[in-house]
C-alpha cells in the first residue's frame, strides 16, 4: 500500500516538474523558510535546532581533551557525526549507520572542515600532549527532504556558538566553566539541488529526492570560496546546469549568513 502511495506521489511530483513547477508551490529555485535555535542543551559546548520547511534537525557539540595525531602533534581536531531517527520517517531504521547517513555526515564534514573555517592549532593545548578534540552529532528529528543543508546550516551555528571548556591548574576540565569559543575564520554552507523531470530545483523536499535523477550539493564561503561539492544519486547533469547551480549557491548561501548572523 504505501508502496503504491509512493509512486502515486512521486509521479505527480515529476508531472508538476515537466511543467516547471512543484507540488507545495515554491518556484524551482525557491529556498523552504528556515528556523534557528540555540543553546538548548545545558551539558553541550553548543547545540542547535534547525527547521527547513517540514525537515527538522538538532545538532550537539561536545568537545574534550585527547592526543593529537602523530603528524599533527600541535593541532586539535573535530569529528561530524549525523544519524536519521526512526521517529524523523518511515524509511529511517535503528542501528548501524547506513550508507546515507556515513554521507550526509561526511559531506557536512568536507564542507566545513576543507573551507579551513577553523584553525586547528588553536585548538592545541599542550603540543604534542592534549588537544581540544569536538564532536559534532546531528540527529533527524523530521525528515522531509535536504538533510545536507539543514545539518549544515545546524553544524555551522553550533560552532559558532561553541564555547571551551575551562582548564583548572591540573589540565582538567572544570564542568560548566568556560574559557574562550571556536573563532571560524569564515562561513561555509552546503546548498543543494535535485534534478526532477529535466528541472533544477534548490532545496528538494523527501518526494523530490525519490523522484530525482540526481543531486548536487556545493559548499560556498563568505569570501567567494567554494570549499566541497558531492554528486549523488544517479544521473548526470550538464555544464551549464553545473555553472547555474553553483552561482545559486553563492547567492543562497549568502541570503543563509545574513540570517545566522541574527542568531545569538
Amino acid at each position: 500500500m504505501r508502496d503504491t502511495v509512493m509512486e502515486y506521489e512521486t509521479s505527480k511530483v515529476l508531472k508538476f516538474a515537466r511543467e516547471g513547477k512543484r507540488v507545495d508551490g515554491r518556484a524551482l529555485d525557491e529556498m523552504r523558510e528556515i528556523t534557528i535555535e540555540t543553546g538548548m542543551s545545558e551539558n553541550a559546548e553548543g547545540s542547535t535546532i534547525v527547521t527547513l520547511g517540514k525537515t527538522k534537525i538538532i545538532a550537539g557539540l561536545k568537545v574534550d581533551i585527547g592526543k593529537p595525531y602523530p603528524d599533527n602533534q600541535d593541532e586539535g581536531s573535530i569529528s561530524i557525526g549525523a544519524e536519521t531517527l526512526p521517529l524523523a520517517h518511515p524509511d529511517y531504521e535503528s542501528g548501524r549507520p547506513s550508507a546515507d547517513e556515513v554521507e550526509l555526515a561526511r559531506v557536512v564534514d568536507r564542507g566545513l572542515r576543507e573551507s579551513k573555517a577553523i584553525d586547528f592549532k588553536k585548538l592545541c593545548i599542550t603540543k604534542g600532549e592534549a588537544v581540544w578534540v569536538g564532536f559534532l552529532d546531528f540527529y533527524a528529528l523530521n525528515g522531509d527532504g535536504n538533510l545536507f543543508d539543514a545539518g549544515s546550516i545546524a553544524a555551522l551555528v553550533t560552532f559558532n556558538n561553541a564555547k571551551l571548556p575551562k582548564l583548572d591548574k591540573e589540565g582538567k576540565i572544570i564542568l560548566h566553566e568556560y574559557d574562550g569559543k571556536i573563532k571560524l575564520a569564515r562561513q561555509p554552507l552546503l546548498t543543494t539541488f535535485a534534478k526532477v523531470g529535466g528541472k533544477i530545483m534548490l532545496d528538494p523536499t523527501y518526494l523530490e529526492e525519490k523522484a530525482s535523477d540526481a543531486r548536487y550539493s556545493a559548499a560556498t564561503t563568505d569570501d567567494g570560496f567554494i570549499s566541497a561539492m558531492q554528486k549523488g544519486v544517479g544521473g548526470s547533469f550538464t555544464l551549464e546546469e553545473v555553472d547555474y547551480m553553483i552561482d545559486k549557491a553563492f547567492e543562497i548561501g549568502d541570503k543563509i549568513r545574513k540570517q545566522i548572523k541574527q542568531v545569538k
